[in-house]
């Protein structure tokens, strides 16, 4: 027997035999009378208690909701057929273990509890539960004082535990094999917290919630994790909705209840926090969310750390580094909701391999979420959360990280303007702060893919410049941007885009600047239809060019003032706008710009009926645009020809043109418009009672208008499709 093994009640009907005072005295625990044989003692010794079966788990957790995926995903985890009552808990080689991870206030000790309660029936010989304080006030918890309690929970008190930590783990261990036990750990900090505590055998099973991602755990001991993200919309409702109880609700009470819920970004903790008020106090819950609407994370705060959002929060930063906090905090005031690597590298001011591994520190205490394509983001209160931490930040360092990732928008975004539109006059940025990183752009999908996922994170830089009067850099996007949401059909962020660089502009008392300006604002405005403020504006940007003798720029304005008096329906004025456009750009040498006017004045021309002199003028600007390689330009002038193609009656020509047009739009992603010529293709293939094709042509159509929110275009669309005969539900590609 060990020194350190314990006196237990043995077996009935077994014997024990142990020197007493120094004679030697044997035990049957099958006898009831001592019988004495010579110099040999036999007696019944009086049995020992039996240790009853530990049952450390909490009380159930009362206001649980939802999470149905995860309790499911721990189900197929742990047991052999989670399907039905009858499923055994799955045996392998070791202990089952699965962790459930996500970051501070996600709900992951509920999630473990539930599951528990639901499963008591499967683990007999009792629970064993601790709080490893991992992220919590005061120092994490020792393993070898968690073995104490876990030894003391079955039977072994502490006086005869050994000291030592390897000595005590093979104990628990010993102690645990066989045996049907749940272990939950709680909070735990590393992997290296966990590993003492894992027990001997195959037959128990251990979850185990973390912040921190466990790779270790995962990789030697084949652990299964659980993520935890936010509620969804309708688990989050519910919380709400129990909350009020038995008060009635109404139409203002959704509201306030659905306010709330996108105020907390559906965040557990957070909600939570708000149920227990809405408890409390039923009728104050549109105030609720005049609070929170007003105060923000503060609103979530509380003088009960476990019951403070901000607090919890700061727990996850004990193991961080300065460098990786200073990033975290960075993080919170970067523009965008999410940021690729070269543009936290940029935040940063350091190299790609360096901000990788920070960020990799963050995403294993999940602060930080790492997103496919090496982007990253973090929930809106935890963004919140880095922004105050910001505010201890030097404010010229902050400055200084804002600038370098700003110009790695502005920059990386003007490199991709320039393959998508290399004919385009936009204005070149100044130079690029110190220590910003280069993302490598090389051919034209790559420009288009870039432009397109970094869209919202380029938008909020831009507003992040307006905010800080960064002026030049307000214009600079708005300009580099403008190609993007044309082919893109943005109409609505190139509004707010031009909007904002008018205000910068007029900041700056540039002319130049003032001149682009009220010229993509009044485009923009022609867009969204707003045609008198696009003349205004317009005019004010041609009277500026005037002025400076600027034939270039006069040039573009009298383009863009032919375009809005044709939307107005005024096609002989838009034809004199278009003429003296032409005539500018022929006195600047801006060949592309020129057959850009030609192909306008011939498709005004076109719309008067002029069709002759409406082919000649188009049929200049084809010849012009191939000849330098304007792919965008020669789809918009086969476009043109398509459509007087069809006017004059020729339609198996104006399939050729329509076609020719879409495949060249299809190549350069100008999907705004595309739909527009599959809407004019169908109508020649209807001319010539090819109805199939003329259906494929509108089906398509008419998916792209209601992606792009052009309602009347896909009611007239959808018209189309039933005079044929057939009404159609909207073309999947």
């Amino acid at each position: 027997m060990s020194a350190h093994e314990p006196d237990v009640a043995p077996p009935a009907g077994t014997q024990t035999v142990t020197w007493i005072h120094g004679a030697l005295t044997a035990t049957d625990n099958s006898t009831s009378v001592g019988v004495i044989h010579g110099g040999l003692h036999l007696h019944q010794s009086p049995p020992l208690p039996r240790i009853p079966a530990p049952r450390q788990l909490g009380p159930r957790p009362t206001a649980f909701v939802g999470r149905v995926d995860q309790l499911a995903a721990l189900d197929r985890a742990l047991i052999t057929d989670p399907h039905t009552g009858a499923g055994e808990l799955r045996t392998g080689g070791a202990a089952l273990i699965s962790s459930i991870g996500g970051t501070g206030g996600i709900g992951k000790t509920w999630l473990a509890q539930i599951w528990a309660h639901e499963n008591l029936h499967r683990f007999p010989d009792g629970q064993l539960s601790t709080d490893l304080r991992g992220f919590s006030p005061g120092e994490p918890r020792a393993p070898i004082d968690v073995l104490g309690d876990f030894l003391d929970a079955l039977g072994i008190d502490r006086d005869n535990q050994p000291n030592e930590l390897e000595a005590r783990i093979g104990l628990y261990r010993t102690r645990t094999n066989g045996r049907r036990l749940l272990i939950l750990l709680d909070n735990a900090a590393h992997a290296d917290q966990v590993l003492p505590l894992l027990p001997g055998g195959n037959t128990c099973t251990v979850l185990i919630t973390s912040r921190d991602r466990l790779h270790n755990l995962i990789a030697r001991h084949g652990a299964r994790p659980v993520h935890l993200d936010t509620l969804t919309d309708t688990e989050a409702c519910t919380l709400l909705t129990t909350a009020l109880d038995n008060t009635p609700t109404t139409p203002e009470t959704e509201h306030s209840i659905t306010e709330l819920i996108g105020l907390c970004g559906r965040f557990p903790l957070a909600l939570g926090l708000i149920a227990a008020r809405i408890r409390t106090d039923p009728h104050l819950l549109h105030d609720l969310a005049a609070e929170l609407r007003e105060l923000g994370l503060d609103a979530l705060d509380s003088g009960d750390s476990h019951a403070s959002l901000p607090t919890v929060l700061s727990w996850s930063l004990r193991y961080l580094t300065e460098q990786q906090r200073a990033l975290f905090e960075l993080l919170g005031i970067a523009p965008g909701l999410y940021a690729s690597l070269p543009a936290v590298a940029s935040l940063a001011g350091q190299t790609s391999r360096e901000t990788r591994i920070m960020l990799r520190a963050l995403t294993d205490v999940s602060l930080v979420t790492h997103l496919p394509g090496d982007h990253y983001s973090m929930h809106d209160l935890v963004r919140s959360y880095a922004a105050t931490r910001a505010n201890s930040v030097p404010r010229t360092d902050q400055l200084a990280a804002l600038r370098r990732i700003i110009d790695f928008y502005l920059h990386t975004a003007y490199t991709a303007s320039q393959i998508l539109e290399p004919n385009s006059t936009t204005i070149q940025p100044n130079p690029p702060a110190p220590g910003i990183q280069h993302y490598p752009m090389v051919d034209h999908p790559m420009a288009i893919t870039w432009m397109d996922t970094e869209h919202s994170c380029l938008l909020a830089s831009q507003r992040t410049a307006f905010t800080h009067q960064w002026n030049d850099i307000v214009v600079q996007f708005a300009c580099t941007l403008s190609g993007l949401h044309f082919r893109r059909g943005h109409i609505l962020d190139d509004h707010a885009s031009w909007k904002a660089a008018l205000n910068a502009a007029e900041r700056l008392s540039s002319t130049d600047a003032l001149i682009l300006a009220h010229r993509g604002f009044g485009f923009a405005n022609a867009q969204v239809g707003e045609h008198h403020e696009a003349i205004r504006h317009l005019n004010e940007s041609l009277f500026m060019a005037r002025q400076r003798d600027d034939r270039a720029e006069q040039a573009h304005s009298q383009r863009v003032l032919a375009w809005v008096w044709a939307i107005q329906g005024d096609g002989h004025r838009a034809l004199e706008h278009c003429r003296l456009a032409l005539e500018l750009y022929r006195t600047v040498n801006l060949p592309t710009r020129e057959a850009n006017a030609l192909n306008d004045l011939g498709w005004f021309a076109a719309r008067l009926r002029d069709f002759d002199t409406a082919r000649a003028n188009c049929l200049a600007a084809l010849a012009m645009h191939r000849q330098h390689g304007n792919a965008t330009g020669e789809a918009s002038t086969l476009d043109s020809l398509g459509y007087i193609a069809y006017s004059t009656g020729s339609h198996h020509e104006a399939i050729e043109h329509y076609n020719g047009s879409i495949a060249l739009l299809a190549a350069h992603s100008f999907s705004a418009h595309l739909s527009d010529i599959l809407d004019r293709l169908g109508h020649p293939h209807s001319a010539l009672g090819q109805n199939n094709q003329a259906r494929r042509a509108w089906r398509q159509a008419l998916t792209l208008y209601q992606q792009q929110g052009r309602t009347a275009d896909a009611e007239r669309v959808q018209k189309q499709l039933d005079d044929l005969g057939t009404t159609i539900e909207p073309f999947s590609s």
